[in-house]
């Protein structure tokens, strides 16, 4: 079976072909951001061709996509309306009425989706216990149908108060307005995010039916370009929570794509930590336009059974939008290589949030961009070189990048050009083990505990900056590191998760109401499963809950590791009780315990994929040398630049050093050991 696993960025797009015998190929190419499909055939074709494989011979695609995210952020989704409950059009505006800075007199909020003249209501009303306390009459249906069509909608979000618990009015709502207009794409809270929290559930369906119709014509022009090729065979698409899916899955639910291409980083990450000897650790992926994180702890990335996107304030929680869906834990800690640097009003560098992107990326390309970024920067210092990047295919100039950095950053400051690069670079290291170390200390981790696995184009290049200031002992690069979480792609189970709200106190909890809720879920979740072409027996299933003790506000997810009827509540109080005093150091024995949702994970069998990527070649391990600036300390020192590919197993040596491959470059300071191990992973050691 040969697969290609395709993970489009914000600045390249990454392609890794794997065929039955881990002979991989790999590839990487500027992302086209007016049409990424573009990018996405021209680098399939280039992969097919240098694996010696024709396109029909590609059983199956796995895709990580950036797309739902860029469109929440860039509010580029499509024209959306809400419907909800008579009394309730202003939910998205109310939030949860929680400032996220108590001190900020002028806080911003993130604007809905949803504008309020977009937001319509219906008169109806279902009880929090799932009862009607007043039916929803169709014959208001018309007239809101025609209010949708004049407005100009192209999508619409239904979310009535209370449907998680009841959902037959919005049923009933989306097949009339389904009637009614014809090619308007319906999202219903119930089927979308069947969970307590009115907010919460309101903004997961809204960013769903934003966000439907853009998938939708993307994976059609995807799979249009595709066919171009000859590809026969089956495109699959990569979930937040780690698994993947099919396109009519994706199609109906992408908000469940909003993490895609990192969660595959995530996943590659952890196997590859396992296999070194280091289940836990800090996996570190940087690439062209975003930094990102996730702890990983028994060789699996940490879970979250929520994500927040599009923040006001970056890095501030509680400044962007809350979905309520399963994911990796993925921090977002900082800027990646084609982010701008500046000096602000105060005199200060400033770097990102705006991306140079691929067009025109940064400086340097000779594309056309005119602000500094951070590659421009790592260029400047000898970090990149100017003509092995993406192995020679392209090739950088440190003129204009020197030009740019002097006219916007050194003149302003009074440096020299050379001293604004490594500020930048510095600054850039600074603001991402500082968003690492604030994310560890909340969730009671030393963050020095854990050695850093760095990937990404960029990665490599920053991870043994970012492991001093953290006080990490040790960095792992992987081979094939720059597009690491496009060989992720192809070792995803196929998995997805299902979530009803029942909420209830522990010692009162209907169990048989909970066994129909697990039924309903586990048939839904089969026939996802069948559809992909899995058998019953080759899925596994995961019951959880998420309980909290009465009068708290968050809740923490327990696993139910035995069937209902033989755990009983006083095994599971201890299970919520031991994660309570794994997270919190305490318990509360006289306080009642509840439960609020109950969850299947179902997930088909994962892949372990071994990638091997030409490991020898003819030469010398030594490549050259050439001056690069370790900082004002030491200036700019004669550094060994080495051929990544002609290292063996067992290899040893001293910083510092600039190690090369085609996709990313590592780069070690002086005062820190490289070994090579028996899987070609440079394990870097810090003194």
């Amino acid at each position: 079976m040969t697969g290609v696993g395709i993970d489009i960025g914000g600045t390249f797009t990454d392609l890794v072909l794997l065929d039955a015998d881990g002979k991989a190929v790999i590839g990487k190419l500027l992302t086209t951001p007016r049409n990424p499909a573009d990018a996405v055939h021209e680098g399939f074709l280039a992969a097919c061709a240098a694996g010696g494989v024709s396109p029909p011979e590609v059983t199956r695609i796995v895709h990580g996509t950036t797309l739902v995210t860029n469109a929440v952020l860039e509010r580029k989704g499509v024209r959306t309306a809400l419907v909800t409950t008579e009394g309730f059009r202003d939910t998205l505006e109310i939030a949860t009425e929680h400032r996220y800075d108590m001190y900020d007199l002028e806080i911003e909020r993130p604007e809905p989706l949803v504008p309020r003249k977009l937001r319509y209501e219906v008169p109806e009303r279902i009880y929090s216990d799932g009862t009607v306390a007043r039916p929803l009459d169709p014959s208001c249906l018309p007239a809101l149908a025609d209010a949708l069509r004049e407005a100009g909608v192209e999508a619409v979000a239904v979310t009535l108060i209370n449907a998680y618990e009841n959902g037959e009015h919005e049923r009933l709502l989306a097949k009339e307005l389904s009637r009614l207009l014809p090619g308007i794409p319906i999202s219903i809270s119930s089927e979308v995010n069947p969970e307590i929290r009115e907010y919460h559930r309101s903004v997961t369906t809204a960013v769903n039916a934003y966000v439907l119709p853009v998938v939708a014509e993307y994976v059609s022009q995807l799979a249009g370009r595709l066919r171009e090729t000859g590809f026969g065979g089956d495109v699959f698409l990569m979930l937040s929570n780690g698994g993947i899916c099919t396109v009519d899955t994706a199609r109906r639910f992408p908000v469940r794509l909003i993490e895609s291409g990192p969660a595959a980083g995530a996943l590659m990450a952890a196997q590859i930590g396992a296999r070194a000897g280091f289940p836990d650790l800090l996996s570190f992926d940087m690439g062209g336009t975003t930094a990102k994180a996730c702890y990983i702890e028994g060789g699996a990335p940490l879970v979250s059974p929520t994500i927040e996107v599009a923040h006001v304030y970056r890095f501030k929680a509680g400044s962007g939008l809350p979905l309520q869906l399963r994911s990796f834990e993925l921090i977002e800690i900082g800027a990646g290589g084609g982010s701008i640097a500046r000096v602000d009003d105060l005199g200060l560098v400033r770097i990102g949030p705006d991306s140079a992107g691929s067009d025109p990326g940064p400086v340097c390309y000779g594309r056309g961009g005119t602000l500094p970024t951070v590659t421009d920067a790592d260029l400047m210092l000898g970090y990149l070189s100017p003509g092995f990047f993406l192995g020679g295919r392209m090739s950088l100039d440190v003129a204009r990048a020197t030009e740019a950095m002097d006219r916007h950053i050194a003149q302003p400051l009074g440096l020299s050009a050379i001293e604004s690069a490594h500020a930048v670079h510095r600054l850039v290291n600074e603001n991402m083990a500082s968003a690492a170390r604030v994310h560890a200390i909340a969730r009671g981790k030393n963050p020095s505990a854990y050695p850093l696995l760095a990937f990404g184009g960029a990665g490599p290049v920053h991870a043994v900056g970012v492991a001093r200031i953290l006080g990490v002992p040790k960095v792992i690069v992987p081979m094939g590191a720059g597009v690491a979480s496009a060989a992720g792609l192809l070792m995803a189970p196929f998995a997805f998760d299902f979530v009803r709200s029942y909420r209830a106190p522990l010692a009162t909890v209907d169990w048989a109401r909970v066994s129909r809720l697990f039924e309903e879920m586990e048939t839904e979740a089969r026939g996802i499963m069948k559809a992909a072409g899995l058998a019953d027996e080759a899925v596994a299933l995961r019951r959880l809950c998420a309980m909290r003790y009465v009068g708290q506000g968050s809740e923490l997810e327990i696993e139910l590791d035995q069937p209902l009827a033989e755990a009983g509540v006083p095994a599971i109080r201890r299970s919520f009780e031991a994660s309570y005093l794994a997270h919190f150091g305490t318990v509360v024995p006289d306080v009642e315990a509840e439960v609020l949702t109950w969850r299947l994970e179902i997930a088909g069998p994962s892949h372990t994929i071994e990638i091997n990527l030409p490991k020898q070649e003819a030469g010398s391990e030594l490549k050259g040398e050439r001056a690069v600036y370790f900082g004002p300390k030491t200036g700019w020192i004669t550094t060994p630049v080495y051929n990544r590919y002609a290292f063996k197993a067992g290899a040893t040596f001293e910083g510092p050093a600039i190690i090369e491959e085609r996709e990313s470059t590592t780069v070690v300071d002086p005062g820190a050991t490289i070994d090579v191990d028996e899987r070609l992973n440079l394990i870097v050691t810090l003194k």
